[in-house]
């Protein structure tokens, strides 16, 4: 019988990456053993059965068959692979479906939901480009949410969007072009909602955000270490405020991304309150920094958009989380070098936001989440698997752990403590902002689709192994 070994000092290293996209030497029958079993819903201990890529039974001392690989899960964790709701890969930044797979892969995340750019009305071209990339070089399995800049000529092809499986779509709010658009948002989100997909808003302000920046330039406050006054949290308050009119006015679900301050999670949590259909992401950021890093040489590394807040900002984030009105984390993954991200040409308008956070995203969030008593382990499965996985139309299929599921699981060991590393990252950045926190908590074995694709500090899986997931349309969900 396997066991998952303790992770060992060497840097995390990929296996395999290129390949026929089909797995060899897989059993056609898994058997993990003796785990703790966890899905949002609570916790039972036992045995899984995996056959043909997806769960085929959950009991007790299970028996195996003559060829089937089995894996001692006693003493850890099985959950459910993570879903993550917010990626950006390839374009210009350093990262593309493979290499941001293996960082996924390797923190425990199966599924990644990478953006992709509409050009004008041309969102059939767009998705179909972006899915011939995913045959060619994913690992994890991937899902698509196109970002919409124009409403009028994408609005009547949206029907079309939905019934090709994408469920979803993006609009940026802190665009200047949206606010001389509105009326056709307006529609897009009516549509949206009739043809069962979730529009999702990056809310900032945009008159806000630039003015301000370009008065703080022109007082000669351009340094990064004005930034997240340059940038205010008033403009996400008040984008908030209208993406919140605008669901009501509609009745259209909402996702607000990466929401940063308590002000605008108050917004969000009033909405809530009143019945609105909004749904509220938060990224690792705004959980483990605060705006002190901006003070200091490398302000450049930590730049993202919004700005990091104050600690009474994470501090309610961390409230909302455990209180269930944060539904999701989100890494927003961006990958740039340390040497584009330490640019000193840099200012508080021009300047490159983002950060890499796969690989990092659910160890942090277990250790300084789990570990700490501020959630439970349960709460820590729905907000990076179930939820997610409800929200984007992948749930009964993602984001659980029960029979006719796809096998997509975690084997997790809840006391491994690790020092994040530099060289253990895989995303192309090379780095890793965390680099040097202890974090207790960290994948031993992540299967997905009944394909063990990381063991032993390794990704195993073949790069186009991956696939596009399935979705339904939108449906209200239940979430905890």
């Amino acid at each position: 019988m396997t066991r998952p070994a303790r992770f060992q000092a060497p840097a995390v290293v990929v296996a395999l990456w290129l390949g026929t996209g089909v797995a060899t030497g897989q059993p056609r029958e898994l058997i993990i053993r003796n785990g703790t079993i966890i899905t949002d819903a609570g916790t039972v201990q036992g045995d899984l059965r995996i056959r043909n890529g997806l769960i085929d039974e959950i009991g007790e001392r299970l028996t195996a068959g003559s060829s089937a690989r089995e894996i001692d899960a006693d003493g850890l964790l099985v959950l459910p692979g993570g879903v993550d709701p917010h990626v950006h890969l390839g374009g210009n930044w350093v990262d593309d479906y493979t290499s941001g797979s293996a960082a996924a892969l390797a923190g425990g995340i199966t599924t990644i939901s990478n953006f992709v750019t509409v050009r004008g009305d041309q969102v059939a071209e767009a998705m179909a480009q972006a899915a011939t990339q995913v045959e060619r070089e994913a690992i994890a399995d991937v899902i698509l949410h196109p970002i919409i800049g124009d409403p009028d000529p994408v609005t009547p092809q949206l029907e079309a969007l939905a019934a090709s499986g994408h469920t979803s779509l993006k609009v940026f709010m802190v665009r200047p072009s949206f606010d001389r658009d509105v009326p056709g948002f307006l529609n897009l989100l009516v549509t949206a909602r009739d043809t069962g997909i979730l529009t999702m808003l990056h809310c900032e302000d945009a008159a806000i955000v630039s003015t301000t920046a370009e008065r703080f330039i022109a007082e000669g406050r351009g340094a990064l270490r004005y930034y997240p006054d340059a940038r205010p949290v008033l403009a996400e308050v008040v984008a908030t405020q209208r993406a919140v009119a605008f669901s009501e006015a509609t009745g259209a679900p909402i996702y607000l991304v990466h929401l940063s301050s308590e002000r605008a999670l108050r917004v969000a949590e009033e909405a809530q309150a009143r019945g609105l259909p909004v749904y509220v992401e938060t990224r690792p950021i705004y959980l483990h920094l605060t705006r002190e890093r901006f003070e200091g040489p490398d302000a450049g590394l930590y730049m993202g958009q919004p700005p990091l807040r104050t600690q009474q900002d994470q501090d309610a984030l961390w409230d909302g989380i455990a209180r269930g009105t944060i539904h999701t984390i989100g890494t927003d993954h961006v990958a740039y070098t340390r040497e584009q991200k330490l640019d000193p040409e840099q200012n508080v308008q021009r300047h490159r936001a983002g950060m890499n956070n796969l690989q990092v995203m659910r160890p942090m969030l277990y250790s300084d989440g789990v570990r700490t008593g501020r959630i439970t382990v349960e709460q820590f499965v729905a907000l990076t698997a179930t939820n997610p996985a409800k929200l984007f139309g992948l749930y009964p299929a993602k984001g659980t752990i029960a029979v006719g599921a796809d096998a997509d699981l975690v084997i997790w060991d809840p006391d491994e403590t690790r020092t994040i590393r530099n060289e253990d990252a895989l995303s192309n950045t090379g780095f890793s902002i965390h680099a040097g926190r202890e974090v207790t908590g960290w994948p031993v074995m992540t299967i997905r689709r009944g394909e063990v694709v990381y063991e032993n500090g390794r990704v195993t899986g073949a790069a186009g192994s991956g696939r596009l997931a399935p979705r339904q349309r939108w449906q209200a969900p239940d979430l905890p």
